[in-house]
């Protein structure tokens, strides 16, 4: 129905000053024959009765199979999702059903648009809506093989139910957040619908002056991997995300205090997982229900999990030094020394540091560093090449790397048992690293200067299992025995004496 003001202009056109319904209708941008009811209409009193709505009997009984189908499916990437005519075809093969496929359509149109339109408005206030999350670092104190030290942790929290998920890094890097995500999705087997982050630098380039945020290239790479919404606190408004920060004090005064200790962080977060599922089992401080039970609403409203998880690493190109090595985040890598002053990329994750040659092929593999260490060395690929050129290992650096002990087996060695010597550290060192081939030496050097033979003998004897074998002396000498005849004369002699045939 048309504003009764326009009504009014229409009436006073034609029926006052005479005005044609062609002319008025041009005017006014209308139909001619919306000019000519209005104009001819003779009762305006207000109509109170409720439109008529028509029972579509033959879809009745399958609109919830289809509400269903259609909120699983949004949980889907769009090319997962089933079409309108897929699903007319499996209501027919499936639930009998006798209706058009053209009601099927129409219905299907009607309610995507109303379960889209849902779930944009369960988006906005997230605190309270279920399938939303937060996410936030905390600190807390650890023991790493008995050493005290503080690492971050990445919570992931749910502010529905009350539930969260959180996991132990090094660091508060790019990798470790990606990865601490990824890792946490995987547990989830699924990905909230939104999650709200605070102006992290792993995720936010640059505040733009109209709140926009500038991504950085790898998270934006991340969320389209994921499919998930993400929101940000607008600077300095961390109230904006109140349930995360609270779950990481709940976090560290329930979990992490006195200080956890460990000796494997990838053993750490399996146990980690264990005691936020476990913690599912007690009431919402509000709700009054388990958390666990509310959780399950979550759960309904998670998007579904790629097939695959988001690889989280960065690759970087480096050119390196004379020595071979290459610097990333103030630390020290080696490669080899024939790639020395030559281009390498860098593969890095949260955890590791993978060198590569150019035809992508890996050149060596290091524990990626954090703290105080400040160079990660594999010997391999310089003894390899050290052992063609023994007497020249003194004058190297690679030389004043050595551990102590290999550096005072070296001095008293000729050149070839150098070369020996190196030869057998290229080997050891391909799988293993020096510990266990300086105390190979140590037990070697006890009766005097090994050979590299005798080192190797009890380095496979300490990688077996099977311990030393001392030398055996006996506190009783051994009986001494007469010289056994040779020759064939005492055969003779037997023949003799038994008459035998002398022929």
């Amino acid at each position: 129905m048309l504003a009764m003001a326009e009504i009014d202009y229409i009436r006073l056109e034609t029926n006052v000053k005479g005005r044609a319904y062609a002319s008025v209708a041009k005017q006014i941008n209308r139909d001619e024959r919306t000019v000519k009811k209005y104009s001819e209409k003779e009762d305006f009193s207000p109509d109170n009765r409720p439109k008529q709505s028509r029972k579509a009997k033959v879809m009745d009984p399958v609109k919830p199979v289809i509400d269903q189908w259609l909120r699983e499916d949004l949980k889907k990437k769009k090319k997962f999702r089933r079409t309108a005519k897929r699903i007319f075809d499996l209501l027919v093969s499936n639930h009998h059903f006798v209706g058009s496929d053209r009601s099927v359509r129409a219905y299907v149109a009607r309610r995507k648009a109303e379960l889209l339109e849902e779930s944009d408005e369960a988006a906005l206030p997230l605190e309270s809506r279920a399938g939303t999350a937060q996410v936030d670092f905390g600190e807390a104190p650890f023991k790493y093989k008995g050493k005290d030290i503080v690492l971050p942790y990445l919570v992931l929290s749910f502010p529905y139910s009350n539930a969260f998920l959180f996991q132990v890094f090094p660091a508060q890097n790019r990798e470790c957040f990606l990865q601490g995500l990824t890792n946490m999705f995987t547990e989830l087997g699924h990905v909230p619908q939104v999650i709200r982050f605070d102006n992290l630098s792993p995720a936010v380039k640059k505040v733009l002056p109209n709140g926009e945020r500038q991504l950085t290239d790898v998270f934006a790479r991340f969320v389209a991997h994921y499919g998930f919404r993400y929101e940000f606190c607008n600077p300095g408004s961390g109230n904006e995300k109140g349930h995360v920060e609270a779950m990481v004090k709940y976090i560290r005064n329930n979990y992490l205090l006195p200080a956890v200790a460990y000796d494997d962080l990838q053993q750490l977060n399996k146990e980690v997982i264990s005691w936020c599922i476990n913690d599912r089992q007690r009431l919402h401080y509000e709700k009054g229900e388990l958390i666990s039970e509310l959780y399950l609403a979550d759960q309904d409203r998670f998007y579904q999990l790629p097939v695959k998880p988001y690889e989280c690493v960065r690759f970087e190109q480096f050119k390196a030094d004379k020595y071979g090595f290459i610097r990333t985040d103030g630390k020290q890598y080696s490669t080899s020394p024939r790639f020395a002053g030559q281009s390498v990329t860098a593969k890095i994750s949260f955890d590791e540091v993978i060198l590569l040659d150019e035809k992508e092929e890996t050149i060596v593999r290091h524990p990626r560093l954090y703290g105080t260490a400040k160079k990660s060395m594999d010997w391999q690929p310089y003894l390899a090449l050290m052992a063609k050129r023994p007497a020249a290992l003194k004058y190297s650096s690679l030389y004043d790397q050595l551990p102590e002990a290999w550096r005072d087996f070296f001095q008293r060695c000729t050149v070839e048992e150098k070369r020996s010597a190196i030869q057998l550290l290229a080997i050891i060192l391909k799988d293993q690293d020096f510990s266990l081939s300086i105390e190979a030496l140590k037990i070697a050097s006890k009766h005097g200067h090994p050979t590299a033979e005798t080192i190797k003998h009890v380095y496979y004897q300490l990688v077996n299992g099977r311990g030393i074998r001392e030398t055996i002396s006996l506190s009783t000498p051994l009986p001494t025995t007469s010289g056994t005849p040779r020759g064939l004369n005492h055969y003779d002699k037997l023949i003799r004496l038994t008459g035998g045939d002398q022929t």
